[in-house]
This record gives C-alpha cells, sequence and structure tokens, in this order.
C-alpha cells in the first residue's frame, strides 16, 4: 500500500473528517488506497497544542500509520477556489484546508490502532500485512493509546 507521512496535527484532524485534502507542492497521478503516516516532527504544533488533545482524552500520534483511506483527485486549490470542481467536490470550494496549490482529495478516512513504522518523504511503499493485521480504532478507549 502506498503512504504519505504528514505532520501532526493534520492526521489527526484527518481522521476526525475535519480536514478532507492534502496539501503538496506536487501532483501524484497515483490513485486508490493510502496509509496516512503521523511523522515525528512536531514543528507544525502550536504550544501546548498535543497537550491539548491529550487532556480532551484523543491523543495525538507520532511515528505511526494512524489511518487508511482512498487517494481520490489531485486538484489545483486555485480551481478549487474558482468553484472549477462545485459539481464533483461541492465541499471543496470553501473547504479551510484547501491550501494547495496541489490538493489530494481523501475519501473514506477509516481510523486505525496505530501502527509504529519510519516515514519517509513523498509517497513511499508501506507493507499491506501489517495493515491487515490492524484493527480499527476503539474510540471508547482513547486514552488507552
Amino acid at each position: 500500500m502506498k503512504a504519505l507521512s504528514i505532520h501532526q496535527p493534520y492526521p489527526h484532524l484527518m481522521v476526525r473528517g475535519e480536514k478532507r485534502v492534502e496539501n503538496r507542492t506536487w501532483a501524484t497521478r497515483y490513485r486508490g488506497p493510502l496509509a496516512i503516516h503521523a511523522s515525528k516532527n512536531r514543528t507544525m504544533l502550536e504550544p501546548g497544542e498535543a497537550d491539548r488533545y491529550a487532556t480532551n482524552g484523543d491523543p495525538l500520534v507520532f511515528g505511526a500509520v494512524v489511518a487508511v483511506c482512498e487517494l481520490v483527485d489531485v486538484v489545483l486549490a486555485r480551481d478549487a477556489h474558482a468553484g472549477v470542481y462545485d459539481d464533483v467536490y461541492p465541499w471543496l470550494r470553501d473547504h479551510p484546508h484547501v491550501i494547495g496549490p496541489c490538493c489530494w482529495v481523501l475519501a473514506n478516512v477509516q481510523r486505525i490502532k496505530p501502527i509504529t513504522y519510519p516515514g519517509s518523504q513523498g509517497l513511499w511503499a508501506f507493507p499491506d500485512d501489517l495493515i491487515a493485521r490492524s484493527t480499527p480504532w476503539n474510540t471508547s478507549s482513547t486514552a488507552a493509546h
């Protein structure tokens, strides 16, 4: 399975359904299953932000695959803001995370029990068998993870 490493808090927002696109400076022709890897990097976090998530019972995870989804499209942010995709993705024009320049459109994001794994830059290969052995995230016991 293809995988993409992303800095927190963005993987967390994806599994919560708040972020439906991933912004990149580059496009890809790949479409299909995608593992979302929460990188170890904490540079995108505001001071105390990780602690706030933990205090609310849904801690941020670092250095692990935290979700699987489908990469269904890659669009230009400027076209999304201009309404070019309104017929296909009516939510995209006003989505707060459409920054671009390339917006990777995600669908069917499913949180999984975190699988610790080193990430990488770009699209990289994640072993399918690790996903097959994973279980869905049990939201009633998130504090234990």
